[in-house]
């Protein structure tokens, strides 16, 4: 198989093609060069968002089977590198988010459910949810619904990751002492490992699968307190988990998902729309999710290698909680 990966260097690019390299495939990564291409790719430079920027791609020779993006910016970029290459590839992956869905959608919700309105294929950065969506539309206009997959995922962490969650538990972790834990300890969880979101994806390639699929581990694969004692047990296990009721955490002005990553109260409509999407879709295409343990411990492996200090992306928030504000809602200052 050939692949063509639009991006490739960081978080779930790196892992599209570290995956399809590890099955034999030629893989071709397109990125602007602000990190390094992974070992044994063919590397074509460019800027998607420049005058010309797709030259590299255009006068580059040869076909590919697909072609995976993982573009989360203007959705007119994506419009023009998937009309470039709709003659060129077979299929294209859009790694889109289960953000597209009209928000917050109900426990449960399925690939039917309503979309974000106000979204264009060729619109310039409007919000998160609106250009996912826009990306969606310039990848089905160009390639049609029957050469497009549409890649739903939800809460992506494991090695790579560039956003801040599960790299902050784990530091946190790694520091010791108590720990403000958010409850209940058995809150359901769900995510995606971003190695088997990768799997998931060389695989639906290969099989010549189309339209849209949310992309995460079935609902309740791992709790609240797994994940925790995972971490405070592959950082050491110097840390002390205080479990603390989510109406505590909420009237000290915490904000769920940033300052506490991962986690989001039960039965509110965020935990629902994050950690409540049905996947059977995904399930029956060929997704299969590791135990959580082995996310976290990789991810730790990864972390300590880099010294312990995470790639960030600039457009996404800074996450964890300040380290005096978990000492007074614990009374230990």
């Amino acid at each position: 198989m050939r692949l063509l990966l639009l991006g490739g260097t960081e978080f779930a690019g790196r892992a599209v093609a570290e995956a399809a390299l590890g099955r034999g495939w030629e893989v071709t990564v397109f990125h602007r060069g602000r990190h390094p291409s992974p070992p044994g790719v063919r590397t074509l430079l460019g800027d998607r968002t420049a005058l010309d920027g797709l030259a590299a791609l255009d006068e580059a020779p040869g076909e590919w089977d697909v072609v995976v993006d993982t573009w989360s910016a203007a959705p007119r970029a994506v419009r023009d590198a998937a009309r470039l290459l709709r003659g060129r590839a077979g299929r294209y992956v859009y790694v889109s988010s289960c953000s597209v869905y009209d928000w917050a959608p109900p426990a449960g919700y399925a690939e039917d459910a309503p979309v974000v309105r106000g979204a264009r294929a060729d619109a310039d950065v409007t919000d998160y949810a609106r250009d996912k969506r826009g990306g969606e539309l310039a990848a089905v206009d160009a390639f049609g619904a029957d050469r497009s997959v549409l890649v739903r995922a939800g809460l992506i962490i494991g090695p790579y990751e560039n956003v801040g969650r599960l790299p902050w538990w784990l530091n946190r972790m790694a520091r010791g002492g108590p720990v403000l834990a958010p409850g209940p300890r058995e809150l359901p969880l769900q995510y995606v490992d971003v190695r088997d979101l990768a799997e998931w994806v060389l695989g639906a390639a290969g099989r010549e699968l189309s339209g849209p699929y949310n992309l995460m581990s079935p609902q309740g694969h791992t709790t609240m307190v797994e994940l925790l004692e995972a971490c405070v047990r592959v950082t050491g296990g110097a840390a002390e988990l205080r479990w603390t009721a989510p109406e505590v955490i909420l009237e000290a002005g915490i904000e769920p998902w940033t300052q506490l990553p991962v986690w989001v109260p039960p039965g509110t409509d965020l935990h629902d729309a994050l950690h409540s999407a049905d996947v059977s879709r995904a399930v029956a295409a060929g997704l299969r999710c590791r135990p959580v343990a082995e996310t976290v411990a990789d991810t730790w492996r990864w972390l300590t290698d880099l010294g312990g200090s995470a790639p960030r992306r600039p457009d996404r928030t800074v996450k964890g909680l300040d380290p005096q504000v978990e000492a007074q809602v614990l009374g230990t200052v």
